[in-house]
């Protein structure tokens, strides 16, 4: 495997563009589906088999299918047709484990194997205008029983949870697809209330987690996303012993587009970032690709950082041959 298609296999990306389709001839990490993809069952079953079809190797097919405020599959429905994660976790544990089911069976039968979810962020903040319902609780102890119930019951069901947004996006007053979030607050009750619940899910197997755009004072004085930041995603590693993979938040959402597109991917690469998702395939977003390539040949901490992580995804991908 060439190093161009090692990087190419740390990118999740979008059908915006088109670009998608030649992508398909390298390794490609995957595709992330958004509504405008979705228009009927057998259309979107269509889609996805023809992707899978033309694919060099398996893909991660992946969505963010959180239901009520995140759910992209409400063309089919004309509408929602699952609770937001507060919503249904307001209904008991019970309620909350068959719409995981029934979620993880509609993705399923779609040939989706990777969902962006749950949020296990706690929504400290009720002004927060990007999670609020999302977010299973303002009480950490409870997303904590919550999102244990969500992350064994998708796998269950032939599907991969992917837990955000880490270090947690709760305590936030602004959105970071429009600018950079700031957090903050000491490390101490980071831990004690945002953190644990990804504690909690990394000791219950979670193979997947999204970092953040937002910038947390408790890792760095200076202004940098926690997507970027090596403190951040060391603590991950270092601190809570986590194994996975570490992906990205869409790198076109303001929160981190400032720092400049193969920049900013470079820095997360090298920070501990595995994968990053681009929610289209532009000529812009493969030639950010393929410049973290030309870059990998003459930089050693890059193409270093680049091995260790397509060992990680294809380490995930093998385990899950049979869903991929």
């Amino acid at each position: 495997m060439d190093l161009k298609d090692k990087v190419y296999s740390m990118f999740i990306i979008g059908t915006d563009g088109g670009g998608y389709e030649k992508a398909l001839s390298h390794p490609l990490g995957g595709l992330i589906f958004f509504t405008h993809d979705i228009q009927s069952k057998t259309q979107f079953k269509n889609l996805i088999d023809g992707i899978k079809s033309k694919s060099a190797a398996p893909l991660f097919l992946s969505i963010d299918q959180e239901g009520g405020r995140v759910e992209r599959t409400e063309n089919i429905y004309n509408g929602k047709k699952y609770l937001s994660a507060r919503f249904a976790y307001e209904k008991g544990e019970e309620f909350l484990r068959n719409q995981t089911k029934q979620i993880a069976l509609e993705l399923k039968s779609y040939g989706i194997n990777l969902n962006f979810a749950p949020c296990i962020d706690v929504n400290t903040n009720p002004n927060n205008p990007i999670i609020g319902e999302r977010s299973f609780s303002d009480n950490t102890d409870e997303v904590i029983k919550a999102q244990t119930i969500v992350i064994k019951e998708y796998p269950a069901h032939g599907i991969i949870p992917c837990v955000k947004h880490f270090p947690g996006h709760g305590d936030a007053d602004t959105d970071s697809h429009l600018s950079l979030p700031v957090i903050d607050l000491p490390l101490d009750i980071m831990e004690k209330i945002h953190i644990a619940p990804f504690k909690a899910a990394i000791e219950n197997g979670i193979e997947m987690i999204m970092a953040a755009h937002l910038h947390c004072t408790c890792f760095d004085k200076e202004t940098i996303p926690t997507s970027l930041s090596k403190n951040a995603l060391g603590y991950l590693r270092n601190v809570l012993n986590y194994k996975g993979i570490i992906i990205s938040d869409d790198m076109i959402m303001k929160g981190v587009s400032a720092y400049g597109a193969a920049e900013a991917c470079v820095k997360g690469i090298k920070a501990g970032l595995n994968m990053l998702i681009y929610r289209d395939s532009t000529p812009e977003t493969i030639a950010v690709i393929e410049k973290i390539a030309e870059l990998a040949k003459t930089d050693t901490e890059l193409s270093n950082c680049i091995e260790t992580s397509y060992n990680l995804i294809c380490g995930l991908k093998q385990k899950y041959e049979k869903i991929l």
